[in-house]
């Protein structure tokens, strides 16, 4: 009897023992829509993942949400009185996961591989005044700018392609621009096991010179539906949704966001604006090419509909392009407001005039074709409302619902009369987004290329770039706006926000400053 009781206690105490060493290999299950990416490459765009890329390399500095530039990869640094020398005093005693040495030579050799593959990696304003690096020793790299560029410390904060692969994971051909052997950066996360189409697994990185992840290990699912993630999340085979509910991350819809949000089974919760959602106006394309049709559109569509309609009144309306908490983007302008009546007189007064369902002017049906991801269900839904607003003023809106490779290719090549076009959030907006629209790598440019004065606004974008003051930035971010808003280029929807919706248990859980990034490593479970 003894015997069966001390048995009975070693039980207990075994499986105390193996209770704990599931809390201690602690595991949080995500899912994406598909796996994290092809190479994983720092340096490198589709489809690698933005979240993982976030989690496995490092930056020089970080941006913080408070809106600050800290350190990271360099502890400090100093910028010469022409603001064209950046001078960056590296960490000590970091290694990337591989064990190779972190150091001013790595760091060159990253900005080496990506100035040599610089035309991809354009839309970035660094990229184009990057004169060259100097590694002047073990722990000290500079920058050599052609000119003063005021957002080079936020263009190093972004997640690519100004990040740090292992020299040793290099490609074949020494560089990175066609492969990387592995993914290994000095970041808190290992990328260590993917299968297609079922899961990536990440591990902590144990050599991690900063403060470790509570977490040991993340397993990313790749769950294509919302739909079906939600029912993982009910069951209990995820652990953690979260993201936006719009295009890209596509997490989860609104309405299965509220329904979580009332069974109070779950943690939730909505952040501040991030981004904003919008619809491109094409201004070298059919009816776009007329100011009065760009802004008749402005007045015909009802904004606060989708608002209550579509995002259920958890993303506020977008009155304007960048939000106004955006620096230098409060440019004291009046909204579009909606108003059918003056979108009909702005198309009368412009000659478009209305037989039947639709307008016509010199033979020509007033008529735009809106494109869209086929299937992003939510851009779908948008672009039914705006096709039912636009009819009641007369135009026409033809539907085009294509695979995000044909979206894309018409955002670059201006074959769309409008298309979905979001900013990008902080801290892109708005020095970045602005910066790309001067090269077609998005619809900006396209959009942008049939006004008068397009050659002018280019240039004005390359000075606040450049500018060095305050002053001198706010004055031409405000002629940028007013202009971009005067000429009704964008119909601005929404202000992007990022949701959350996860186990009770599970802390750290907060919202990052990408609008893109997952925050991993502050996550424990209690």
């Amino acid at each position: 009897m003894r015997r069966f009781a001390r048995w009975l206690c070693a039980l207990w105490l075994l499986s105390l023992c193996g209770a704990s060493g599931a809390a201690e290999t602690s595991r949080l299950v995500y899912s994406c829509g598909s796996n994290a990416g092809g190479d994983l490459s720092p340096h490198q765009y589709s489809s690698n993942q933005m979240y993982a890329q976030d989690m496995i390399y490092e930056p020089l500095v970080r941006y913080a949400v408070s809106g600050e530039i800290e350190p990271c990869l360099a502890e400090s640094w100093e910028v010469s009185p022409d603001g064209k020398v950046y001078t960056f005093h590296l960490r000590r005693g970091v290694t990337f996961s591989d064990g190779t040495p972190w150091n001013a030579r790595a760091a060159k050799a990253n900005f080496d591989a990506v100035m040599a593959n610089a035309g991809r990696h354009e839309w970035l304003g660094l990229i184009g005044e990057l004169e060259g690096t100097e590694a002047a020793d073990e722990h000290t790299l500079r920058l050599i700018l052609k000119d003063a560029y005021g957002p080079t410390l936020a263009d190093l904060s972004l997640i690519r392609p100004l990040r740090f692969l292992s020299p040793a994971q290099f490609g074949a051909d020494g560089g990175t621009a066609k492969g990387i052997k592995a993914p290994v950066g000095t970041g808190p996360w290992v990328h260590a096991e993917a299968r297609k189409g079922e899961y990536d697994l990440f591990k902590r990185n144990e050599s991690y010179w900063g403060k470790k992840p509570e977490l040991e290990e993340v397993l990313v699912k790749v769950v294509p539906e919302g739909d079906s993630r939600v029912a993982a999340l009910e069951t209990g085979d995820l652990d953690l949704i979260f993201g936006t509910s719009g295009h890209g991350a596509a997490q989860i819809s609104l309405e299965a966001f509220k329904r979580l949000e009332a069974t109070g089974r779950f943690e939730t919760g909505v952040s501040n604006p991030r981004a904003t959602r919008a619809l491109a106006i094409n201004s070298a394309r059919g009816a776009g090419r007329d100011l009065a049709v760009r802004r008749a559109v402005q007045h015909a569509i009802d904004r606060d509909a989708i608002i209550r309609g579509v995002f259920l009144e958890v993303e506020p309306p977008a009155p304007f392009l960048f939000s106004t908490a955006m620096p230098y983007c409060d440019a004291g302008l009046a909204p579009y407001e909606h108003d059918l009546e003056k979108a009909k007189a702005l198309l009368e007064e412009a000659g478009w005039k209305q037989e039947g369902d639709y307008r016509s002017k010199d033979g020509q049906e007033l008529a735009f074709d809106l494109c869209f991801v086929g299937n992003d269900a939510e851009q779908k839904t948008i672009a039914e409302v705006v096709q039912s607003d636009l009819r009641k003023a007369g135009i026409r809106v033809n539907l085009i619902g294509e695979e995000s490779d044909a979206y894309f290719k018409r955002q670059r090549d201006g074959e769309f009369g409008m298309i979905f076009n979001d900013t990008w959030g902080a801290p892109y907006d708005p020095h970045a987004m602005c910066a790309s629209m001067r090269v077609p790598s998005h619809a900006d440019y396209q959009a942008q290329s049939g006004l008068p004065m397009k050659k002018e606004l280019d240039e004005k974008i390359g000075l606040v770039l450049r500018a060095t003051t305050d002053a001198e930035r706010s004055a031409l971010y405000r002629d940028i706006l007013t202009t971009l808003h005067d000429q009704a280029v964008y119909f601005p929807i929404s202000y992007k926000t990022l949701v959350k919706v996860h186990r009770k248990g599970l802390v750290g859980v907060g919202f990052p400053a990408f609008v893109d990034s997952v925050p991993f490593d502050t996550m424990s479970w209690e």
